[in-house]
């Protein structure tokens, strides 16, 4: 599932950040994550930092941008109220092994704060 998401929300988040935009903001978002989580094994966090990026991207006047922003932001709305109720239950083990629940709230949370930094950045081709 990380594999299709990464190729469907890789490619949006290509089309307004550029290719190197995609690997900076996987990586940024994935060491956030680790960071702040004691263990999280697997891209999910990162995946979940591209789904915030490629949501926030697309806020803008234009109306296809806008529509688009919209309809990938009721996705995206949805997957992170699961996994905050996913944690807010305890948790869900897979195998054995436990969901990084955590991770992947950290994942999103860290597109949004990426974003939001980028922003505060002085566009140097606006007059």
């Amino acid at each position: 599932m990380n594999l299709f998401n990464l190729c469907v929300f890789g490619k949006m988040v290509e089309e307004t950040e550029g290719s190197w935009g995609v690997v900076l903001i996987y990586l940024l978002t994935a060491v956030v994550v680790r960071g702040a989580v004691s263990v999280s094994l697997g891209a999910s966090g990162a995946i979940f930092g591209l789904f915030a990026v490629s949501v926030l991207t697309r806020l803008s006047w234009d109306p296809r941008k806008l529509l688009e922003g919209l309809i990938l932001g009721n996705f995206v709305v949805r997957q992170v109220l699961q996994e905050a109720q996913a944690q807010a239950a305890g948790g869900l083990s897979i195998g054995g092994l436990q969901v990084g629940h955590i991770a992947h709230l950290g994942g999103a949370l860290a597109g949004v704060l990426l974003v939001w930094l980028l922003s505060k950045i002085p566009d140097p081709d606006a007059k």
